[in-house]
């Protein structure tokens, strides 16, 4: 990769200089005031943008899957029963922890490319009593959308806690934490919130932190135990030194800008310009003959999975990156092998957008498939010009 290529995979993502300035800064304790100042101003904005005023945040220097086993640690003991909505491979990865900290779990499936209806989920919901149903609101390896809002009314109808994977969702995608009465949603630093990979990011509801405080049985790992971090987070809101482990400094800091940038340009607006970049990016796709992995009506903002066209393979991705932009390769086991993903959260441009479907657009001539030059930039443009 050199220095000029565009950064177009599904995390991590390009990021603002701002973010990287801040990143670069000389080293700070992490009882600096500069920087409690800082934590604390990250809190309070994380509240924002997961639209969840009542929840309590969580920083913890890991990656999203630290964000998904916190969850599955504090909220399921043994003996419990856990309802996994499957859209794909971090579904699967959700239900693995679950299993780990003593959860029988129950799969509701979809074939790749689909999300289990609310009919589906109903039914399971039904046939016990469920501690927790989890979502993954766009499942990274399929690029599926999933309708969080109606899977969390039903979890709240049927007595479950309702767990959000938003790893690849928050900071692109619209969700209204407490007011779609999401008990716990999660996300990693390094995609659509816009800083560095390091940082999981857990928003805790009362109910969740209710479940947590009412355990009879210890949080098996004293690293992810709620019990520990708490006290901390809760003092650094309120500018007070406390420890446990020491936070990643230079992290949080960036965090703090990346969070600035998105709240000074409005979650509403944030949500309808990830909607434009998706489509405009799809319809120079489409232009090309490529055919979308998820299903219209499931497709996410935040990420593209498409089927290699016949004839080619993953040469396609080294192609495409020879070129100058980073495209990712196939994830779900099933399908690895014959679909590619394109990234497009964050700070994504439209001239981002049109050098992407450009590089594929000229990869796909270089392997003789039949596309007509410019027919994808021109589709992704009309739809960036407002045509």
């Amino acid at each position: 990769m050199g220095e000029r290529d565009l950064l177009m995979i599904p995390g991590p993502i390009e990021l603002e200089p701002s973010v990287l300035s801040r990143l670069a800064e000389k080293q700070r304790g992490h009882l600096d005031p500069v920087f409690m100042g800082r934590f604390s101003r990250t809190l309070k904005r994380l509240r924002e943008v997961f639209q969840a005023p009542s929840a309590q945040p969580f920083v913890i220097a890991g990656t999203g899957t630290l964000a998904m086993e916190l969850a599955a640690a504090n909220l399921v003991q043994p003996g419990d029963h856990a309802l996994v909505v499957n859209t794909g491979y971090f579904s699967d990865r959700m239900a693995l922890m679950l299993e780990r900290h003593g959860a029988a779990v129950t799969h509701v499936r979809a074939t790749p490319g689909a999300a289990p209806s609310t009919a589906e989920v109903a039914a399971a919901l039904a046939t016990r009593k469920f501690q927790v149903l989890t979502v993954t609101h766009v499942d990274t390896s399929t690029g599926v959308l999933a309708d969080v809002k109606a899977y969390a009314s039903l979890a709240r109808e049927h007595g479950a806690l309702c767990v959000v994977d938003g790893v690849c969702s928050i900071g692109a995608e619209d969700l209204q934490q407490d007011a779609w009465g999401v008990d716990l949603a999660l996300t990693a630093s390094q995609k659509a919130l816009g800083a560095p990979p390091g940082l999981a990011v857990v928003m805790a509801g009362p109910r969740a932190l209710a479940a947590w405080k009412a355990r009879t049985s210890p949080v098996r790992s004293v690293y992810l135990d709620f019990g520990e971090w708490l006290p901390v987070h809760q003092a650094y809101e309120a500018l007070t030194p406390a420890y446990f482990a020491t936070p990643a400094v230079n992290l949080i800091s960036a965090l703090e800008v990346s969070l600035e940038l998105m709240l000074a340009e409005g979650l509403a607006a944030r949500f309808a310009r990830h909607v434009r970049v998706a489509t405009a990016m799809r319809a120079g796709f489409e232009a090309m003959g490529l055919a979308s992995l998820p299903q219209a009506g499931v497709r996410a903002h935040s990420l593209s999975a498409l089927y290699y066209p016949a004839g080619v393979d993953a040469a396609l991705v080294k192609a495409v990156g020879a070129q100058g932009v980073t495209i990712a390769g196939g994830l779900h086991p099933e399908l690895k092998a014959k679909y590619f993903r394109v990234g497009h959260m964050g700070a994504v441009s439209a001239n981002d957008v049109l050098a992407t479907v450009s590089a594929v657009e000229r990869s796909l001539v270089a392997a003789k498939v039949a596309v007509a030059p410019g027919a994808g930039v021109s589709a992704a443009e009309r739809v960036l010009s407002g045509g």
